[in-house]
C-alpha cells in the first residue's frame, strides 16, 4: 500500500464560516480529548458484517489492501487485520491517532482524511468507513475513493444504530434528544454515530457515480451501566458541551438506568446499516 505525498485538508474557519460549518468543525475535533473513552467504551462490530462486506464485494478481505478511513482509535481497523487484511489505516485526529498507535502499534497509520486520501492512484481493494462517512463531503470524497480503489475494488461505509424497537432505548434516545434540544427536522437532519438513519444512506453518493447495497446486521453487547453512560458520553454532541454542562444529565441517566436494570448491566442491542459500492 502506498501513501501519497497528498497533504490533509485545513480545517481552519474564517470569519464569514456558517455557525453550522463552525459546529461540524467543533464536534469532528473533539473526539481527540476523548479519544481514550472512545477506545474503552465505544461499541465494537460482529463477525456477521465483515462476512456480509466480503458477500456484498465479492472477495475476501484476507490478503486484500484495505484503507480503514476516518479509523478513531482502530475499533474497525483491529477486526480487518484480524481478518487478514493488509490494512493500512487513515485517520485526521492527532488524538485519536496517538491512541491508535498506542491500542495497535503494528498497524500502519498516517494522517488524512476522506475528502483528500493520501493514497497513490488505484492502490486499495478495499475502502472502508466504519462510523465516518459522515464526516466527509461526499461530492469530495466519492471521487477520491474512486481514484484510490483499483477496478473491481469495493467501498464499504457501515454505522453501528441503536435499534429504537427495543423500548428502553427508545426512551434513552428521546431523552437525550430533548437535552440536546433536537426537535423531529433536527433528529432527521442529525449524521451523528448511532444516529444514521436511511435518508442519510440515500445522500451517500449525491455525484451518482456509485451504486451501493444496502445490508442490515443486528447485534447486541452485555455490558456495565456505566459502560452504557461513557459510551454515549463519547459522542461529538456531549462532548462538545463539556463534562461541567452534561453532568447532572448523565446523574439522572444513570438513576433511569439502575432502575430499569438494578443487576448494573444492560443489553445494548445496534443495527449496522451496510452500504458498499463495486468500483467499476
Amino acid at each position: 500500500m502506498t501513501p501519497s505525498s497528498s497533504p490533509s485538508p485545513s480545517t481552519s474557519s474564517s470569519p464569514s464560516t456558517p455557525p453550522e460549518t463552525t459546529l461540524h468543525a467543533a464536534r469532528a475535533h473533539s473526539f481527540n480529548a476523548a479519544a481514550a473513552q472512545y477506545a474503552a467504551n465505544r461499541p465494537s462490530y460482529p463477525p456477521a458484517l465483515l462476512d456480509a462486506v466480503e458477500d456484498l464485494a465479492g472477495r475476501s478481505l484476507s490478503g486484500a489492501g484495505v484503507a480503514d478511513v476516518g479509523a478513531g482509535t482502530g475499533i474497525s481497523t483491529g477486526l480487518l487485520h484480524d481478518r487478514g487484511a493488509d490494512v493500512l489505516a487513515v485517520e485526521p485526529g492527532p488524538g485519536m491517532a496517538a491512541e491508535f498507535r498506542r491500542v495497535h502499534p503494528g498497524i500502519p497509520i498516517v494522517r488524512g482524511s476522506g475528502d483528500a486520501l493520501p493514497l497513490a492512484d488505484a492502490s486499495m481493494d478495499f475502502l472502508t468507513y466504519a462510523q465516518s462517512w459522515h464526516w466527509t463531503e461526499p461530492r469530495r470524497s466519492v471521487p477520491e475513493a474512486v481514484r484510490v480503489l483499483r477496478p473491481g475494488g469495493a467501498l464499504a461505509l457501515w454505522w453501528n444504530t441503536e435499534a429504537l424497537d427495543v423500548p428502553w432505548i427508545e426512551a434513552a434516545a428521546r431523552r437525550a434528544e430533548r437535552f440536546l434540544g433536537l426537535d423531529e427536522k433536527d433528529r432527521k437532519a442529525e449524521k451523528s454515530p448511532g444516529s444514521a438513519r436511511p435518508e442519510h444512506f440515500l445522500a451517500a453518493d449525491p455525484t451518482g457515480t456509485l451504486s451501493f447495497a444496502h445490508r442490515q446486521v443486528r447485534w447486541s453487547r452485555h455490558v456495565p451501566v456505566d459502560t452504557r453512560l461513557a459510551n454515549v458520553g463519547s459522542h461529538s454532541q456531549f462532548l462538545v458541551l463539556g463534562e461541567e454542562a452534561t453532568g447532572a444529565f448523565f446523574a439522572e441517566e444513570r438513576d433511569h438506568l439502575l432502575q430499569a436494570f438494578p443487576e448494573g448491566f444492560v443489553e445494548e442491542t445496534y443495527v449496522v446499516e451496510l452500504l458498499v459500492a463495486i468500483r467499476s
